[in-house]
């Protein structure tokens, strides 16, 4: 599928997502480190309950699958055309990451108990 839509772009143009890739790859960036810090933020209180499913770093990987999944659907193309794989990787880790560290602010400079 990619490649047909390659072979009608003319040679030397760019494609419409490859002109807002590194907008694209920031706000994915920001919303991956917003969004795991703040769920790391609650972690420590479980405020969803004790069950597996409900632990907070589960939620964050829920919801960002559905919200990769609602991106897929609404723009009809595939994820890895809009944000590229290595910068999809490099945020689900940024993702972790800021978890790991708003955790960490929760339980030893708030504490939040």
């Amino acid at each position: 599928m990619g490649n047909q839509f390659k072979s009608k772009m003319k040679a030397g143009s760019r494609s419409p997502v490859a002109a807002i890739a590194p907008r694209i790859a920031r706000l994915w960036f920001a919303m991956m480190g917003v969004g795991g810090f703040g769920f790391g933020l609650l972690a420590l209180k479980r405020p969803f309950g004790e069950d597996f499913f409900l632990h907070p770093l589960v939620l964050f990987c829920i919801s960002v699958g559905v919200a990769l999944l609602i991106l897929r659907f609404v723009l009809a193309r595939p994820v890895p055309d809009i944000i590229p794989e290595r910068p999809l990787i490099l945020g689900c880790l940024l993702g972790l990451a800021a978890f790991l560290l708003g955790n960490w602010i929760a339980a030893h400079v708030l504490m939040l108990r």
